[in-house]
């Protein structure tokens, strides 16, 4: 069965905002009076929901200092997020050649939409998707497949015949809940080992991979 559609996760997939969050999470740390946390931590929490980041780090979890974090989060990224965040640079050429073979191409994530929106404008890759569905449009986060079912509705395109492409096992988990194949890329923190026990069709290096393996002589990732 060919696939019709390549549904990607953004950060650590399309694009390194390690140094935004960063800055972001210890900025509402901060507010909050906790000791800034070391960047390596920070980072392996990226493509997590904002109250599942701050219960990894800190621990806590009462619903009045995850709202505070979350607001402080939010604020904070509005000012320096767009510019401290970095599309990897076989993005560009991977996407086109996708889109040149015919398959339809769109976003799924936990990162606010118009965020995504206003970064693909200056990478002058703002048509390059037919659909981004961030995380103020859905009402519940991954590992719920609610985000990439929108999506597919959106494309027109059986779960089946599409593919989810992240970083992080929770991507992983939102593709399998939708029944989606998902292929796993190791940009971001995530290993090889980490996706034992995952459902994957396929592990890439780079994304640059993704246009032979889905375009080519078989029907469907292996």
């Amino acid at each position: 069965m060919r696939v019709q559609a390549a549904v990607f996760d953004f950060d650590l997939t399309l694009a390194d905002s390690t140094a935004g969050v960063v800055e972001c999470v210890n900025h509402a740390l901060s507010r909050l009076g906790f000791s800034p946390i070391e960047p390596s931590k920070i980072r392996a929490t990226i493509g997590l929901a904002l109250p599942r980041v701050f219960q990894a780090l800190t621990g806590a979890s009462d619903s009045s200092r995850v709202n505070k974090f979350y607001q402080w989060f939010v604020e904070r990224a509005d000012q320096v997020m767009a510019d401290r965040t970095i599309l990897f640079p076989e993005v560009p050429e991977a996407v086109a050649r996708l889109r040149a073979a015919g398959i339809r191409t769109g976003i799924v994530s936990t990162k606010f939409r118009y965020r995504i929106e206003g970064i693909l404008a200056r990478e002058k890759l703002d048509h390059a998707f037919e659909v981004i569905v961030g995380g103020e449009d859905v009402a519940v986060h991954k590992p719920d497949p609610e985000g990439l079912i929108r999506a597919l509705g959106h494309l027109d395109v059986e779960a089946g015949r599409a593919v989810y492409v992240g970083d992080h096992p929770v991507d992983a988990e939102a593709a399998s809940r939708a029944g989606v194949p998902f292929m796993a890329v190791l940009t971001g923190t995530s290993r090889a080992h980490d996706f034992n026990g995952c459902a994957v069709a396929g592990l890439l290096s780079s994304l640059s991979e993704l246009p032979g393996v889905l375009s080519g002589p078989t029907d469907a990732p292996a």
